[in-house]
């Protein structure tokens, strides 16, 4: 028996796949979501293992970008490191993904040169816009904290700890929090989401 992802699952905050991207799963013998987010996770590890044996590395960039969300999910999805081609319930237009991803370095860049803001708040602006744009299918809350955590990484300053290192996949109070938070961004307000990130 296959994975139904057609199956009604959509929880606040959660993206859609649209036929082709769900064509993409490579692991077939997959039949739950539950097992799906197990299978993800662990290639995320993965991922992990790597960003913490690497040295700094040059994260505003859109290749350091690519690879690393291609590094998260390369076990799970054909389409890993690719830029989405399809519009979703979030993110700028799917025809503007690489010119607002590659602002946003230039924005993030800036940032940094001219300490615009403390670390950790120029951390939590580049993740609420790289949410915001939704580079990829699926997968971009866990990938764009992870780009903050490697962005802290370069900066020298220890990863955010997201909400006590709850899990933000599941519909949980952690989750809610986190959406809630990233909401006042979307308005410029941003207390909320630099108190998560570090609870």
């Amino acid at each position: 028996m296959a994975l139904d992802l057609d199956a009604p699952d959509e929880q606040d905050g959660q993206t859609p796949l649209d036929p082709d991207e769900k064509a993409g799963l490579i692991p077939r013998h997959i039949e739950t979501k539950g097992a799906l987010n197990d299978w993800e996770q662990e290639n995320i590890l993965q991922a992990t293992k790597w960003l913490r044996r690497a040295k700094i590395p040059e994260v505003l960039s859109e290749s350091f970008c690519r690879n690393l969300h291609r590094r998260m999910f390369n076990k799970t999805w054909k389409w890993a490191g690719t830029f989405r081609m399809s519009d979703k319930n979030i993110g700028c237009d799917w025809t503007l993904v690489a010119v607002k991803l590659n602002q946003l370095l230039g924005n993030a860049k800036y940032w940094v040169e001219n300490e615009t803001f403390p670390p950790d708040e120029l951390a939590a602006r580049f993740h609420h816009v790289l949410v915001w744009i939704h580079p990829f299918p699926n997968g971009n809350g866990r990938h764009s904290r992870m780009m903050a955590d490697a962005l802290l990484k370069q900066l020298g300053r220890p990863a955010f700890s997201w909400g006590g290192g709850g899990n933000l996949v599941s519909a949980n109070e952690v989750r809610a929090r986190y959406l809630a938070a990233l909401r006042a961004a979307d308005k410029n307000e941003f207390t909320a989401l630099l108190a998560f990130v570090r609870s």
